[in-house]
């Protein structure tokens, strides 16, 4: 049989597997290859490559074969399935029936938080370091016995048996909600669980990986995402932690720490409440906000955060609060000091660089930001997006003892941007939607997947961009967050999360028609497919009772702010 390799000819024996092709080829990569793509479709490595008459009947004769490794986006997501269910299986050959509830809570840094409780009300202070020594050993034997993850199919009915009878009870209300009949179950030794996306072919591929605990939970720590081959930092970003500990305790305060629990409280008719508690939760944490900024007479905030993170939204909903609390609030967007597009940087590719911190007329913003501060008069700039020029329009400001200003942009924690401003005069605030809401206990919801879905939908209603567009652009645009915004979030004096914790069930509704609209013969249509299969766990909610100042009004519109 005959595949296309790099625009090349390829003969395979018939009945090879992804995996005896995938280690001829190794060498040819700087990572380890974990999955393979057969046209525009990911497969496990493990997995026969059908032959000439399969692939004809299926349409797709000589497609494409290509490798993904642990270095790409999705190679990673797998290390960190194999990495995960290794763990939960070594925790359960450790502990057995002395645990209650062991949970994936969400990822750090490079690093997967756990919770665990014990059934005499302990929790991880009851691990002793001998016994978490024992833990990191047994999972280092599976490496050396290179052990199988094996995914099998079976009912979906005696799916949620094996979930009973095992005490994974987010798992068996979640599939209560499955419309499939058949649900793939992955085994790894005696251990089986089920997992949200595809798996590595063996426990020898998952050899780089540490754990360490705190009084509250474990760490496990994986490699890095763009050093593949490196072991993570044992790293705790202590500010996002905090901010993604408090919305979690908060979603579990109100019964709704789970997709599951999502769907039973909107199946019981309590999708209003929950958008009213969510809406009420985000305005009291403005709110604190507010009364911090004054009681600390600050004068300038400084928003920044990553893309879809709702940063207009609350740039203004924050300045409703200022005037609570005696403040007048004046929100200035940072992309009105631009350069003018003759000055603009480019890239390594000759493209325009328009997220680089020399993209902005950083001399002017610091000498118009201190004019303000000291009761001058300003005429601030618009950038003219479609000449690629700033422009004055008569836009002047001046602002008086009890006025403060709400700068919003990019590089809003980077002192570089406001070097002439003093830091008793700054306010830092970084905000992203870091969801508390978890698929079952052992599968999370990854930050960067609400974000996509948000963009998505934002896209195509406000610059008529279609979904393959938002999702072939998203890559380029991580790449700029993790060099401009993410290495300076802990520089923040406040984290806001803006992760609603119903939003991906009203984003459903929007969402599924734009990604049913890419062609199977895209590069992205493995990203559409894997991101319908995602939403496919959620209920639908209607989005009538989305309050008109929500965050999630900049997405899906009906906006009361000016935000497109």
């Amino acid at each position: 049989m005959i595949l296309t390799y790099k625009n090349e000819p390829l003969q395979i024996e018939k009945g090879a597997t992804y995996l005896s092709v995938a280690k001829k080829v190794q060498n040819e990569y700087d990572a380890p290859i974990i999955l393979a793509k057969l046209g525009q479709k990911i497969v496990e490595l493990n997995k026969t490559i059908p032959d000439e008459t399969e692939l004809i009947k299926c349409g797709r004769s000589k497609p494409t074969l290509s490798f993904i490794t642990t270095r790409d986006r999705d190679g990673h997501k797998t290390y960190e399935r194999g990495a995960t269910m290794m763990f939960l299986r070594a925790m359960t050959h450790v502990y057995g029936k002395w645990i209650k509830r062991l949970k994936l809570e969400y990822a750090v840094g490079e690093s997967l938080y756990f919770t665990i409780k014990f059934k005499d009300g302990t929790g991880a202070e009851a691990i002793k370091d001998e016994q978490l020594a024992e833990i990191k050993e047994t999972m280092l034997r599976y490496v050396r016995d290179d052990e199988k993850f094996v995914k099998t199919k079976i009912p979906t009915e005696e799916a949620i048996e094996l979930f009973r009878r095992h005490g994974m009870t987010d798992k068996e209300r979640l599939f209560n909600y499955r419309r499939t009949s058949v649900t793939n179950v992955y085994r790894l030794g005696n251990y089986c669980d089920y997992f949200y996306g595809y798996m590595p072919p063996s426990a020898g591929y998952v050899n780089i990986f540490d754990i360490f605990k705190t009084n509250d939970g474990i760490f496990l720590t994986i490699p890095y995402h763009n050093r593949p081959t490196q072991q993570g930092l044992k790293y705790i970003p202590a500010k996002l932690f905090a901010t993604m500990h408090d919305t979690t305790v908060w979603s579990e305060n109100i019964g709704v720490s789970t997709v599951a629990a999502l769907n039973d409280a909107i199946m019981r008719g309590e999708g209003r409440n929950i958008i009213l508690a969510s809406e009420a939760y985000q305005e009291h944490t403005i709110g604190q906000m507010a009364k911090r900024i004054k009681d600390e007479n600050r004068r300038i905030v400084m928003i920044a955060g990553p893309s879809s993170s709702g940063k207009t939204s609350f740039s203004h909903r924050l300045s409703i609060q200022l005037q609570n609390v005696g403040f007048i609030a004046h929100p200035i967007a940072i992309d009105n000091y631009y350069v003018e597009r003759s000055r603009t940087p480019r890239d390594e590719n000759g493209d325009y660089d328009f997220e680089c911190l020399e993209a902005l007329d950083i001399e002017l913003f610091n000498k118009q930001m201190t004019a303000l501060l000291n009761g001058e008069n300003v005429e601030l700039p618009t950038f003219n997006f479609k000449k690629g020029v700033p422009e004055y329009n008569g836009n002047t400001l001046k602002i008086g003892e009890n006025e403060v200003l709400v700068i919003e942009g990019i590089h809003g924690l980077n002192d570089k941007l406001s070097y002439a401003i003093s830091p008793s005069d700054k306010f830092k605030i970084y905000i992203s939607a870091v969801t508390s809401l978890n698929i079952d206990e052992h599968n999370r919801i990854p930050t960067t997947d609400n974000r996509e879905i948000r963009r998505m939908v934002r896209d195509a209603r406000t610059r008529g961009f279609s979904a393959k567009e938002t999702i072939a652009r998203w890559q380029a645009v991580r790449h700029g967050e993790k060099k401009h915004i993410f290495p300076f979030q802990e520089d923040a004096d406040i984290m806001f999360n803006s992760a609603s914790i119903y939003e991906l069930a009203v984003l459903k509704t929007f969402a599924e028609p734009l990604l049913f609209a890419i062609p199977p013969d895209a590069p992205e249509y493995s990203e559409a497919r894997r991101l319908l299969k995602f939403l496919e766990y959620f209920l639908g909610l209607s989005c009538e009772d989305v309050p008109r100042n929500s965050l999630i009004r900049e997405f899906i519109g009906g906006s009361i702010f000016p935000v497109g």
